[in-house]
């Protein structure tokens, strides 16, 4: 853990030091309400093979984005959504199940891979696992909201990129809750850091 929030304050640091642009544009910031869920690792899967009890599993997903097939072996669930997957599944099975028996189905039974972290000036500073996508506005309420210290105008995102640079987004949490700052409350995404000054 102790190592964790070293890793979290240096990220913090980094990114303060960078310059916000005057004008931020959210709208450019992905939902990923709208698009089929994209498995990560601890995620929980259960795997139908109609009429074939004995190839039907309910398997976590592994540290590694792995998880582990009767007749198929390992494959890599991490980083894809459900349809890929039973596609994935199908296919191997294909050399071991009729064709006209082969239908096979994938439930996401829990979802652990959802995870962001809340600090500075918050009633309950923390890690958060919620079983939905959250916004910046229930994240922060989540957290118990701001504290007597907070400013709440200042707030951030710290968000990584496909090239691993973390980036700052600006949230001003207080007209989020004034309901006047409506685009400001984007999707809080796997790995984010809330910064609450």
């Amino acid at each position: 853990m102790y190592p964790r929030i070293l890793a979290i304050c240096a990220w913090v640091v980094l990114v303060v030091g960078c310059a916000t642009p005057s004008k931020f544009d959210y709208s450019r910031e992905p939902d990923p309400r709208r698009a089929e869920y994209i498995v990560g690792p601890a995620d929980q899967l259960r795997i139908n093979v109609w009429r074939e009890p004995e190839l039907s599993v309910e398997t976590r997903v592994r540290p590694d984005g792995i998880i582990t097939i009767p007749l198929l072996g390992d494959i890599r669930a991490a980083g894809y959504p459900l349809s890929v997957i039973r596609s994935q599944v199908a296919t191997g099975l294909a050399k071991f199940v009729k064709p006209e028996n082969l239908q096979v189905t994938i439930a996401l039974v829990a979802s652990t891979s959802y995870q962001f972290t809340i600090t500075g000036n918050v009633e309950r500073s923390g890690n958060f696992t919620p079983p939905t996508y959250v916004t910046v506005l229930e994240a922060v309420t989540m957290a118990g909201g701001p504290n007597r210290f907070a400013s709440p105008k200042e707030a951030f995102i710290i968000r990584g990129t496909a090239e691993g640079k973390p980036r700052k987004i600006p949230v001003n949490v207080k007209l989020i809750q004034e309901g006047k700052a409506f685009e400001q409350n984007i999707v809080i995404l796997p790995g984010d850091i809330i910064v609450m000054p």
